[in-house]
């Protein structure tokens, strides 16, 4: 018997689902759609899976991008966007495609939206 813990873990198969209809994501992000589409865990465990998911190559680091802002630690954050790494194995979790489809639809800008993007760029 093989000690220590196994290297499968349910939550980590969750996020490279998200991840593998996200395309890439940062980490606050996966935690919050993992927390609305599966039972909730803490932020806590879906950090650690994604590192411990670093090092199984299950994901990657796809960029790492600074942000500046007003936030409660200081000016500045760094947020670092995951991908799928060599080793994912992704199942096609019907319920994950469903939740991204309608989160890229209310996330697409509306006809509205660019109509006033067009009217700033006029004037």
């Amino acid at each position: 018997m093989v000690k220590g813990r196994p290297i499968k873990s349910k939550i980590r198969q969750n996020i490279v689902e998200i991840l593998h209809y996200l395309g890439e994501g940062y980490g606050y992000q996966v935690a919050k759609m993992y927390n609305e589409i599966f039972p909730s865990v803490t932020q806590r465990s879906v950090y650690y899976n994604l590192q411990k998911g670093i090092l199984t190559k299950e994901i990657s680091v796809h960029k790492i991008e600074e942000e500046k802002g007003d936030f409660s630690w200081g000016s500045m954050v760094e947020k670092k966007y995951y991908s799928l790494g060599k080793n994912a194995e992704p199942k096609g979790e019907k319920r994950v495609k469903e939740y991204l489809s309608t989160w890229k639809k209310e996330r697409s800008p509306s006809r509205f939206t660019s109509f006033v993007d067009r009217w700033k760029s006029w004037r």
